[in-house]
């Protein structure tokens, strides 16, 4: 415990440093507008600016990557309650009571007591990154190639089974990622693969042109075919306006402590991520609730359960990838790729390899906590004001910043293309509701299961029987197993039932 009391003090020296404490901040801004635009989310906004973070020092811009994550959790209330139309999709629930709260004037204290659930819950998450990380870390530490592999296996199909409304679709997007992983050099033998004679196709297919395109562009393009026309509710800010009452803060303070808890387990989880973790929590409040039958009439434990859930598992999503470099949202995807491409390769060593990075990260985290706690209190007035931006100037403004994203990454029209390419793509697959997030993530992981998995053949000489013999990479091969099981049992199960219905 003193040890990670003392490294967290390490982490404090370097995460408070001038222009740590400026991207930081920066990068929660950013997070709070993205979140506030409707239909953006943090994959997109996460995607489309890592670009401008080239160059940067790594830590740096990792903090403000985290802060656009975190803080496009809490932006995201701005649009559920003004304007019932939620900035991501873990804001959904929201939108039920927080509306409603605001037609009846009472959008200050809607805001107020999510700003609180978020900071309490993100605050306990972070905590528990801190108590919980080193450990995970060193337990990860005994991780041989076959552990690894096994490790891999179960962060794909774990995000592939949960991702969207069918597993199959993402098992089949999983799939195609890991396709994608293998084109240019092998990395194991050192001869080219699919590349049919092109000089550009010889590095293979970077992760964040595919990520622009598929979150960004796809996201412009779906959002222009709609062109829907918001219409802001005209609310007061004064003071006096956001402060909830006390039968408020009575009847929201047990719904901020179980949003917590269950965002907190359900972000942990791989691939199940904060709209679940808030689904969850707005069906338990209404369980729990005196009152049942004021949930969808403005009732404040409707918006302070899933905006305690949303944040805690934004939080808690970032445990398994820092300690074991598993994902555990479309997000957090993206920003593996971001750990990687700066060298710092998320899972059990990098505490061990780089403790002040990785310290100062987590740091980070509390004190952009406070930063969104005042912001989301104080200028939301401000961020109200971005969403009276016509979506004819917000959609193509998105939209060039992609292109030139895109071509940022290496001075490259080829990036370009493939932006183009996926981004076309990405706006079929949402069409044709197929999930986004496990493609990138097989995209990112291909190449570290193929290596893990060749290594661990050479172990064994050629015999699949390692993955057996050793008992955690069973255990890990096995919970892969019951991840794509579940998800396809029940989608079953619910055919069977609705077929049932019909004949019935």
């Amino acid at each position: 415990m003193m040890e990670t009391f003392g490294n967290l003090l390490m982490g404090f020296s370097i995460a408070l440093s001038p222009v740590n404490l400026l991207f930081a901040a920066l990068g929660v801004v950013l997070g709070t507008i993205i979140g506030a635009l409707p239909g953006i989310g943090s994959v997109t906004g996460v995607a489309v600016l890592l670009p401008i973070t080239f160059g940067m020092d790594p830590t740096a811009a990792i903090i403000m990557l985290c802060g656009i994550y975190y803080g496009a959790m809490y932006g995201g209330t701005i649009s559920s309650v003004l304007i019932n139309t939620p900035g991501d999709a873990a804001t959904v629930m929201t939108t039920i009571d927080g509306h409603q709260m605001a037609r009846q004037g009472r959008a200050g204290p809607a805001f107020a007591v999510s700003a609180t659930g978020s900071f309490v819950a993100g605050t306990f998450g972070v905590l528990m990154l801190t108590l919980a990380g080193p450990a995970l870390a060193k337990w990860g530490l005994q991780f041989g190639p076959p552990e690894f592999f096994a490790l891999m296996v179960l962060a794909i199909l774990s995000l592939a089974g949960l991702a969207g409304s069918s597993p199959v679709k993402g098992i089949i997007m999983g799939a195609l990622g890991l396709m994608l992983s293998t084109v240019g050099l092998d990395i194991v033998h050192g001869t080219l693969r699919f590349t049919y004679g092109s000089v550009q196709m010889m590095n293979g297919i970077d992760f964040l042109p595919v990520a622009i395109g598929m979150f960004g562009m796809g996201e412009v393009l779906v959002q222009m075919e709609k062109m829907e026309r918001f219409d802001l509710l005209e609310t007061k800010f004064r003071l006096r306006d956001l402060l909830p009452t006390a039968q408020d803060w009575v009847r929201s303070r047990w719904a901020i402590v179980r949003g917590t808890l269950i965002g907190f387990v359900i972000g942990v989880l791989p691939g199940a991520g904060a709209t679940i973790a808030s689904f969850l929590a707005y069906a338990t409040e209404k369980r729990c609730s005196r009152h049942p039958e004021e949930f969808g009439r403005g009732a404040i434990e409707g918006v302070a359960g899933p905006e305690s859930a949303n944040n805690a598992a934004s939080a808690g999503a970032l445990v398994p990838m820092m300690t074991l470099g598993i994902p555990g949202s479309g997000t957090t995807a993206v920003l593996l790729g971001a750990f990687m491409m700066y060298g710092l390769q998320p899972g059990p060593l990098l505490f061990k390899n780089h403790p002040d990075f990785a310290w100062a990260l987590i740091a980070s985290m509390y004190i952009g906590n406070i930063m969104l706690v005042v912001l989301n209190t104080a200028f939301i007035p401000t961020f109200v004001s971005v969403l009276r931006m016509p979506q004819t100037i917000m959609m193509p403004g998105i939209l060039v910043l992609t292109v030139v994203g895109a071509y940022s990454l290496s001075n490259s029209m080829a990036d370009v293309w493939i932006m183009i390419i996926f981004g076309v793509i990405g706006y079929l697959v949402k069409v044709y509701g197929y999930p986004l997030a496990p493609l990138i993530i097989g995209l990112v992981l291909g190449p570290l299961t193929e290596v893990n998995l060749a290594r661990s053949l050479m172990m064994s000489q050629g015999s699949f029987a390692i993955f057996m013999e050793r008992p955690l990479s069973m255990v890990l091969l096995l919970a892969s197993l019951v991840a794509i099981i579940i998800p396809l049992a029940r989608q079953l199960m619910g055919r069977q039932r609705s077929h049932s219905g019909v004949s019935a």
